[in-house]
Parts: C-alpha cells; structure tokens; sequence
C-alpha cells in the first residue's frame, strides 16, 4: 500500500486530505508542521507528501529543502498545497524539489487528477 504524509497546520485541510487519500488507497500519516514531518520521514519516507507552504516552527519550503537532503528524501513525491497561487511561489517550489503544486481549496477530483498526472494512481 502506498504511504502518504499530509503536512498542515490545519486540522480541517489535514482530515479532509486523509479522507481523500484514504479513499483512493493510500496509508496516511499527518504532521502539524515542517519539523513534525521530518521527524516522520526519518522514521519512515513516505511515497507521497502533501505539503502546506505556511506553518509554524518549520515552514513547507524549509521542509522541503531538508527532505531532499535526506537519504532516500529524492523518492518521495511532493506536491505542495496552498493558497500561495503567485508564479514567483510556483516556480521556487518546482525549483527547491516539489513534483507539483495544487490551490487550497481541493477536492478529490483535483487530487485525484494530480495523482494520475505523476503517475501515482491509475
């Protein structure tokens, strides 16, 4: 089964996520922030990450930095999710690692479209 972290400070956008994820077959895990999912991905990488961009103690970008220098960090696929929509945002994330980028607020259709997308899902 494939694994999926949701990292958000929200806890609305954390369950709705893994009621998402959930129902398209992946196992999630969640963290409340940047450091909580390093944390998570040292004790297990996941194969899927949701990433919120604005949160307390570790903020998504420097999440995601940190996880790309892990070992095995390059495997997990990140898409980042949230309300910055500006190309300048956009394209620091493509740049610093993210595979993809989706706008708060989601549904399954869209995350389910991103998933077919990378490949993730059939």
């Amino acid at each position: 089964m494939k694994t999926c972290l949701i990292v958000d400070d929200s806890r609305v956008i954390r369950k709705v996520a893994r009621q998402i994820f959930e129902s398209l077959g992946y196992a999630c895990e969640e963290a409340e922030d940047g450091k909580v999912a390093l944390d998570a991905c040292t004790a297990k990488m996941p194969d899927f990450v949701l990433l919120d961009w604005n949160m307390p103690v570790m903020d998504g970008m420097q999440f995601l930095r940190a996880l790309r220098q892990m070992p095995n960090g390059g495997g997990a696929c990140v898409v980042f999710c949230t309300t910055e929509n500006d190309m300048a945002h956009i394209q620091d994330a493509l740049s610093a690692g993210a595979n993809e980028y989706i706008m708060k607020p989601f549904d399954a259709d869209i995350v389910r479209g991103k998933l077919e997308q990378l490949g993730l899902i059939e």
